[in-house]
């Protein structure tokens, strides 16, 4: 590639240290094989009671572990390159992306489909990517066998695929939410994107139980740590929020705490001095 000053910048002229840790495990595969549609009631669903028990049979699948911490799930993407992937069937894994000194983080859970991350096209951007278990996850391994087994039954593989268009519209739905320009929008709106995954109903509020940190939280919603640790004491400060990052209770509804940051940032501004105005 040429600049516009006539230099030329060779690929991965510009690149940023790695990301520090551990080298990461790979997880091992063990001696059972998962019947999928115990596993996935969605998947299950696909079928009538009399279909279940003919691709029951069929729809099986070796299961890996992966403990908790960066794991490395190349060799299995590659076993898995003619088949769908490897599908979640318990646990918490982050896809993390690193481009200069930010990284995006994706979340994933059960009913997921992994596949293996595409190659960047930007001859001038290195990019890197990690895989890490945030609790111990078990991972079925759809390879081409896999799809040789259910091939009877396409609903199984249409059903899987489908997956990977989810994943994209939660991706749309992320980049939406960090498009945001006040944070406590931002965190407000990603709490109820993922209690709506993950959260639980109680009396007083929607508690939502998953080992994040201020950190992850950053991550998500394009964010410094220090930032999101100022923003959850606002939101506790206003009564929206409660709790530690890995188990948080979100008070009211979206609407009620969307409307009350609203009513904030309106008598915030309002009481601001004109040098406050034109400072901002």
């Amino acid at each position: 590639m040429t600049l516009s000053d006539g230099g030329s910048v060779q690929r991965g002229s510009f690149q940023w240290p790695g990301r520090p840790g551990l080298v990461p495990r790979r997880p091992e595969p063990s001696a059972l094989y998962a019947y999928l549609l115990d596993a996935d009631d969605e998947l299950a669903e696909e079928f009538d009671v009399r279909g279940r028990v003919a691709v029951r049979q069929l729809a099986t699948a070796r299961v890996l572990h992966a403990l908790v911490g960066d794991c490395d799930l190349s060799r299995w993407f590659d076993v898995a390159r003619h088949g769908p992937g490897l599908l979640i069937l318990d646990g918490l894994i982050t896809f993390e992306t690193r481009t200069g000194d930010r990284i995006a983080t994706e979340l994933l859970g059960a009913g997921d489909l992994l596949q293996a991350p595409t190659l960047p096209t930007d001859d001038l951007l290195e990019r890197s990517c990690h895989w890490r278990a945030l609790r111990p996850t078990r991972l079925a391994l759809l390879d081409e066998d896999f799809v040789d087994r259910v091939r009877p039954f396409p609903q199984v593989v249409r059903a899987l695929l489908s997956r990977a268009c989810r994943r994209t519209a939660e991706l749309d739905v992320l980049r939406a939410i960090t498009s945001q320009p006040r944070l406590e929008v931002r965190l407000v709106l990603l709490l109820w994107h993922l209690a709506a995954r993950w959260g639980r109903v109680e009396p007083s509020a929607v508690r939502l139980c998953l080992p994040l940190t201020h950190r992850l939280l950053g991550q998500l919603v394009a964010a410094e740590r220090p930032s999101i640790s100022h923003a959850l004491k606002r939101l506790g400060q206003a009564g929206l929020v409660s709790g530690t990052a890995d188990d948080l209770r979100l008070h009211g509804s979206l609407d009620y705490q969307l409307e009350s940051l609203l009513e904030r940032h309106t008598a915030l501004a309002g009481s601001a001095t004109p040098s406050d105005r034109r400072a901002g």
